[in-house]
């Protein structure tokens, strides 16, 4: 009895690269946003003061998101983006507790496993990468 509904949901196997296109494109703007703030104050201020660190990562979420979200070099930068957000979680979140949402370290956390989940699964198939393949080793 449970087969059937297994069965339906096993049908949804062929949408997997087109929503790892989608997460990557929501997850890189979303993420683009966080350097936005911090460079340019949009779309809204950085409520911190900002020192070289933060400026770095401010430069790496801008560039690196913008091309997660084109989806051009996706690997290397989905890899490098996912260090990133492991070292702002445990420099900036894991000294205020252990669980992330006492320690306001979720977003880093869920940015680090996704990318590094990018990183390994590749871009799916809207992507720049994606167009420079021959079709039959796009994700």
């Amino acid at each position: 009895m449970l087969t059937l509904p297994m069965q339906r949901l096993q049908r949804l196997d062929i949408l997997s690269p087109h929503l790892l296109s989608v997460l990557r494109i929501f997850a890189a703007g979303s993420f683009l946003t966080h350097g936005t703030m911090k460079l340019f104050g949009w779309p809204a201020a950085f409520e911190y003061p900002l020192n070289p660190m933060l400026y770095t990562a401010g430069f790496l979420e801008v560039v690196g998101g913008f091309f997660l979200l084109i989806g051009l070099f996706s690997r290397p930068t989905a890899f490098l983006l996912s260090g990133l957000m492991a070292f702002a979680y445990f420099i900036a979140h894991s000294p205020n507790g252990f669980f992330p949402v006492l320690n306001h370290g979720e977003a880093a956390m869920l940015y680090c496993f996704i990318f590094l989940y990018i990183s390994a699964a590749g871009p799916g198939l809207w992507s720049v990468d994606a167009l420079q393949q021959p079709k039959s080793q796009v994700e």
